[in-house]
């Protein structure tokens, strides 16, 4: 595994009123988010009368084949979620969605992000009787719901919200309606589409794209978005003044293909690259990007420094997941299965390699052994995002503050330890620059420490 960090979740929904496949088209939604979590994956399915689900642990192509997706096409409303755990670990009962009977009928949930007062709920709850199957925050939301149903169901998703704290975007379903919320700080992304007369709901925008639907809007921080067969309605609950988007979602996490809040993936991490190469320029025979999520960012250095773009790095793509217990040997030996230098392209060269992020800098240190090795005279290491110096709370699996290279050394001592040349990050207000557009606000814990949500304890 390369060492980045790792988003917890993708969610995907659909509403037919057109006689869709949408078992199939929930398949297909999950496959296009795949990067967003890649231990655990499920998709369930109301035909009106009652949900039936299937999931499991493994890739989307892993967990289902054509008689389980078959078993699910008697239904009109469905929801998917493919999952990377973080604190409750990959578990069997942790995958989604999370099915479940309350005395209103019936009800799944799915999850991306990550509640900060999730185990003082769920020892409430516990203290009046309830009992719990998973881990998951989701399990926790359902209960709340569930306890609160007899207001009906809109009363109680807007108690469940007032009484969570954290990141989530979510879609739900009962027997008769889909339902998708983001948190009131819009911290995790969820956006709305058409696919001829029905809706869709997703993480991103490219699960749109692979089965034909239409990018309508995101939804909006404190949205609550119900669609029955009368159409979509739109509940607007208490926000904040400001948002407080994940902007990591542009530097790493969402796909290239995608488009948040109006703004291009694509675009703005290319545009990263160009103010990278006017903040820290170098002096240059080629730019090289660390495939995948540092490609983009590098063709834009490229593109502002002048010089020429080469393909420096080549990354092996009928590579999975390994299940060699991870020690710093296995993690090397992984990484020079994923990645191979051309010798003949990085000999001889002073290169600016350019990566949208380091964390631990294990994977960094591998690749710069890797160039020196085939023949790169020097080696001037650009990153994207700014400097990583804090965990994150809210649904991103990241390690420990003093796994934390950013952390623990300056810029000069990094530079070192990576055995580079020079080592410059774009600052923050520059990675701010690339999305400034967009009109809203961002949460910039992992660079500066300042958190949307103040932690129980403090977010340390």
């Amino acid at each position: 595994m390369l060492d980045k960090f790792k988003d917890e979740c993708g969610v995907f929904g659909i509403y037919d009123r057109d006689g869709l496949d949408v078992s199939l088209l929930t398949y297909f939604g999950l496959y296009s988010i795949q990067h967003r979590g890649q231990e655990s994956a499920g998709i369930a399915v109301s035909n009106g009368d009652e949900i039936i689900y299937h999931k499991g642990t493994g890739l989307v192509p892993e967990v289902f084949d054509e008689d389980n997706i078959d078993r699910l096409r008697q239904g009109s409303i469905a929801i998917g979620h493919v999952r990377h755990s973080t604190s409750d670990g990959n578990l069997p009962q942790n995958t989604q969605p999370l099915v479940t009977k309350y005395k209103k009928g019936n009800m799944a949930i799915a999850h991306n992000g990550a509640l900060i007062n999730a185990s003082t709920l769920r020892d409430e709850l516990e203290n009046v009787g309830a009992i719990f199957q998973t881990n998951t925050d989701s399990e926790v939301m359902a209960n709340i719901i569930a306890r609160t149903s007899d207001k009906g169901l809109e009363e109680a998703l807007k108690t469940m919200m007032s009484r969570i704290k954290g990141a989530y975007a979510l879609t739900m379903m009962t027997e008769d309606s889909l339902i998708g919320i983001r948190d009131p700080h819009g911290i995790r992304p969820l956006a709305l589409g058409i696919l001829d007369d029905s809706y869709v709901i997703a993480s991103e925008t490219c699960a749109f794209d692979v089965i034909g639907a239409e990018y309508i809007r995101d939804v909006r921080p404190g949205e609550i978005i119900i669609i029955t067969k009368d159409g979509l309605k739109s509940i607007q609950t208490p926000v904040p003044l400001e948002s407080s988007f994940c902007l990591f979602e542009f530097v790493y996490f969402a796909r290239t293909d995608s488009v948040i809040d109006g703004i291009s993936v694509q675009a703005s991490r290319r545009e990263a690259g160009r103010i990278l190469a006017r903040e820290s320029p170098a002096d240059a025979d080629i730019v090289i990007g660390v495939p995948d999520s540092g490609t983009t960012a590098a063709l834009g250095y490229a593109e502002e420094a002048n010089i020429p773009y080469a393909e420096g790095l080549i990354k092996n793509r009928y590579v999975g997941r390994t299940f060699i217990k991870p020690t710093q040997a296995i993690r090397e030996q992984d990484i020079r299965i994923k990645l191979n230098a051309l010798r003949r392209i990085v000999r001889g060269k002073r290169i600016v390699m350019v990566d949208d992020s380091i964390v631990r800098g294990t994977t960094s240190r591998a690749i710069v052994d890797m160039l020196r090795l085939t023949g790169a005279r020097e080696i001037h290491m650009r990153i994207s995002s700014p400097i990583i110096k804090y965990p994150c709370h809210f649904g991103i699996d990241t390690p420990d503050r003093q796994a934390l290279i950013g952390a623990n050394f300056s810029e000069e001592e990094i530079c070192e330890q990576l055995g580079v040349d020079s080592l410059n990050y774009i600052s923050i207000d520059g990675l701010l620059k690339t999305v400034e557009s967009s009109g809203a606000s961002f949460c910039l814990g992992c660079f500066n420490g300042k958190y949307p949500i103040e932690c129980k304890g403090g977010c340390k």
